[in-house]
């Protein structure tokens, strides 16, 4: 449109080291609400900051730099309008990933260092022993990307809208995540969106991506096809 080239991002890590499945398990139980759940793990990062264009690029869009690993996947959430989210892969309990629906009587401290009280209608992420994050709201502060962080499971999934829509509510909580999920994301998108990250991460943190996707995908989208004409609808 514009008469330029259309260039978009590099989305192919280098991979390396063992497969990503030796590293971590992913289930997921609430099927109606998590469509695609994709994970990547990378190895041996170092915590700091982002440089100058990194910052730069997310101050411009109104998004506070934090550090290497979680400002990169917030450029991609800009990027490809996927979000995404960074556990440390040490601190999640037996190196699980399970979504499922929160227990009565749970609760989590969320990033903002905020105490929620969550019931059955949330989903979350759970790992073996408790909740560890709100699915497509916000991450907890027990698996957050700390300075000591050196390995990284980074999460990119397709939540249902109305899902997110009434977690947030209820929670009285309005994040970037949640804005996009609560539109609509492309299931598609998941897998691509996080080899672009952790590609990203390698680079800013000098880690290494293991080998392989960890990708669950129990509701592939079947996409569907129209025709319509062109001339009719400019008319």
């Amino acid at each position: 449109f514009f008469g330029g080239v259309l260039r978009p991002p590099e989305t192919r890590p280098d991979e390396s080291g063992a497969p990503a499945s030796a590293s971590a398990r992913v289930s997921i139980e609430a099927r109606d609400d998590c469509y695609h759940y994709v994970a990547r793990i990378v190895r041996g990062v170092r915590i700091g900051p982002s440089p100058d264009w990194l910052q730069e690029r997310l101050e411009a869009s109104d998004i506070r730099a934090i550090n290497n690993v979680v400002d990169a996947t917030n450029l991609v959430l800009l990027e490809l309008g996927q979000p995404l989210h960074a556990f440390d892969l040490d601190l999640l309990r037996q190196q699980k990933i399970i979504v499922r629906p929160a227990e009565k009587g749970e609760k989590l401290t969320t990033l903002d260092g905020e105490e929620r009280e969550l019931d059955p209608s949330m989903l979350m992420i759970a790992d073996g022993e408790g909740v560890v994050a709100l699915a497509g709201i916000m991450g907890g502060a027990d698996s957050e990307i700390h300075d000591g962080t050196t390995n990284v499971l980074l999460e990119s999934a397709h939540f249902d809208a109305l899902s997110v829509r009434r977690t947030s509510r209820r929670l009285g909580m309005h994040t970037e995540a949640s804005h996009r999920f609560e539109r609509g994301t492309d299931p598609e998108m998941a897998a691509t969106a996080c080899d672009r990250a952790a590609a990203l991460i390698a680079e800013l943190t000098g880690g290494q991506v293991c080998r392989g996707r960890i990708d669950v995908y129990p509701r592939p989208w079947d996409p569907r096809e129209m025709e319509f004409s062109v001339a009719e609808l400019s008319a």
